[in-house]
């Protein structure tokens, strides 16, 4: 396994991969939904974080929501399975194509 010499903040990943930050964040939030090690938490104060993630957990998270897509079902599925916030999960289904 090589050195993480870099991790992309989950903003910069929503941006890149034009997705809902909140969405990325509901997804992180639950350790089980990414391999160990590609979540990263900084700390930027005392009480105060923000998260991250490694090349192979931007590539994961990828692949985990590219699959989700294939359908509207299985987009809906997954969006009932990975996401804990019923508010988020109504705002991100209003938003996608049936």
């Amino acid at each position: 396994m090589s050195a993480v010499t870099h991790v992309c903040t989950i903003d910069y990943v929503a941006k890149m991969l034009d997705e809902d930050v909140e969405l990325l964040e509901a997804i992180a939030y639950n350790s089980d939904n990414l391999t160990y090690g590609s979540i990263i938490s900084v700390y930027v104060g005392p009480d105060e974080t923000i998260t991250a993630l490694t090349d192979d957990g931007i590539e994961e998270l990828t692949d985990l929501i590219k699959a989700a897509r294939l359908t509207a079902k299985t987009w809906y599925e997954f969006l009932d399975d990975f996401v804990d916030d019923t508010d988020l999960v109504l705002r991100i289904k209003a938003k996608s194509p049936r």
